[in-house]
């Protein structure tokens, strides 16, 4: 896989606090990252439930995961964000291959963001829409 495409604060932020335990236990791996825009894949083998296809909790933790990288590269350096709410919608199944999130930016405010998130299969098609809102918050 080739370098990540990452904007100046998403380095500053990956070198201070990694993707973190839960996106490497789940295989997340980052393709782009910036305020506006983030883009990662994760496997379906390790992350399906009991009837073999990947498991929804999977798709929020893909699209949470980069919801919140793409807050906290826009709250850098002066605060943190923090999700509030998280929604999905699940409107495929997949079970095989690499899925693919692509997070976008809907609002980029000062004390709030919200960012959707598609995640696609390996042939593009849709298998789940994750919004995201994260509170940004000083640092203490």
């Amino acid at each position: 896989m080739s370098e990540p495409k990452l904007s100046p604060a998403a380095v500053a932020l990956l070198k201070e606090r990694g993707l973190g335990p839960l996106a490497d236990r789940m295989g997340i791996e980052l393709i782009e990252l910036s305020a506006e825009r983030a883009v990662a894949t994760m496997p379906v083998l390790g992350n399906t439930q009991p009837l073999g296809v990947l498991h929804g909790g999977a798709h929020v933790v893909l699209g949470e995961s980069l919801g919140s990288f793409a807050a906290n590269v826009w709250a850098h350096p002066e605060k943190v964000a923090m999700g509030i709410e998280v929604s999905a919608s699940h409107t495929r199944a997949c079970s095989e291959g690499i899925v693919t999130g692509v997070c976008t930016a809907i609002s980029l405010g000062k004390n709030l963001t919200v960012h959707e998130i598609v995640v696609s299969d390996s042939d593009g098609k849709r298998l789940s829409t994750v919004r995201i809102t994260n509170y940004l918050k000083t640092k203490d």
